[in-house]
């Protein structure tokens, strides 16, 4: 098999069997073998049922329901433990983009990168939806210096390697070229025509955009400071330590000179505490660099491409 497709449907779902011969209507054209590869993570009876049907008439299409909604990092995994492709293509269960878009993902794999994603543009959806988009990269770019613009596309082209050197879980399915671009794989975005069906205004309640942030601060410390947390622990602690030092400093002064008393001053205690408090995240630094240290032999940070000399393996 040379590409598999991965279709998690989680969230929502657009006409699967529309979606399903379009899409495969232009894999054709690459003159390849392929299969689709659905996985249901949710109780999506209806969207099952279909898919039933599409199996029954389509030899190529592989259907996984999962117990329950674990979410599109799991139904991704699950995915690609079932595929049987050299190379990897990930689809969302509702029309994003054109499907002309696959043929120059397919030339662009074969121009030698790892990992290719489709980018929405022009975009036609609603400012609400671009402006959200726009400080949400705007946010990645700045925590973990690498810049995109439509990460959150779900079509994406790879070679199957790359699935399988990055872990995913949670959300963090939305950040798959960032934790590949981590591994040291070459990553090209590509620009795609946004669909019609993809203009809905969308908001949501304010714990997604909470767990969004919270999302983006845990691919921060992935993508930086998993091999080196005293760098993270360590900067966070000495400025807790070092501004409760000043404050304390300061007010010992303050009360040597016989300008007044101290003990009733919130201050103190406000010094005290952020002295405490960088003294323990240091500690949580150190605690980590023992563990890396401890388990650095089992821990492969590299990835080699090939070896030029035929007498290593």
């Amino acid at each position: 098999m040379d590409i598999s497709i991965i279709v998690p449907v989680v969230e929502r779902y657009d006409d699967l069997r529309k979606l399903y011969t379009e899409y495969s209507t232009a894999f054709d054209k690459l003159n390849k073998s392929y299969e689709f590869v659905f996985v249901v993570s949710g109780n999506f009876s209806e969207a099952v049922e279909c898919l039933k049907e599409l199996k029954s008439e389509n030899p190529s299409v592989m259907v996984i329901k999962l117990i329950k909604d674990f979410g599109e990092s799991v139904a991704l995994q699950r995915g690609v433990e079932k595929a049987k492709g050299d190379y990897i293509f990930t689809l969302a269960s509702y029309f994003q983009v054109e499907p002309e878009a696959i043929s120059t993902i397919w030339e662009e794999l074969n121009n030698g990168y790892d990992l290719v994603i489709a980018r929405r543009y022009p975009r036609i959806d609603s400012r609400i939806n671009r402006i959200q988009s726009l400080i949400f990269h705007w946010l990645i770019k700045r925590m973990t210096s690498i810049s995109f613009h439509d990460i959150s596309c779900g079509l994406r082209g790879m070679k199957r390697k790359v699935l399988e050197e990055i872990n995913l879980y949670g959300d963090l399915h939305r950040f798959i070229p960032i934790l590949a671009d981590k591994c040291g794989f070459n990553i090209k975005e590509i620009k795609a025509k946004q669909r019609g069906e993809d203009t809905t205004m969308r908001l949501v309640g304010s714990g997604t955009y909470v767990r969004r942030l919270l999302d983006i601060l845990t691919v921060f410390f992935i993508s930086k400071f998993t091999m080196k947390p005293l760098r993270f622990f360590g900067l966070v602690g000495i400025t807790f330590f070092g501004i409760g030092s000043i404050i304390t400093a300061y007010l010992g002064v303050y009360r040597l000179f016989g300008f007044g008393g101290i003990a009733d001053r919130p201050l103190l205690l406000m010094g005290i505490l952020l002295m405490v408090l960088g003294i323990q995240t240091l500690s949580i630094g150190l605690i980590g660099e023992i563990l890396i240290f401890t388990h650095a032999r089992e821990i492969k940070e590299y990835k080699i491409e090939e070896y030029l000399n035929t007498d290593e393996s």
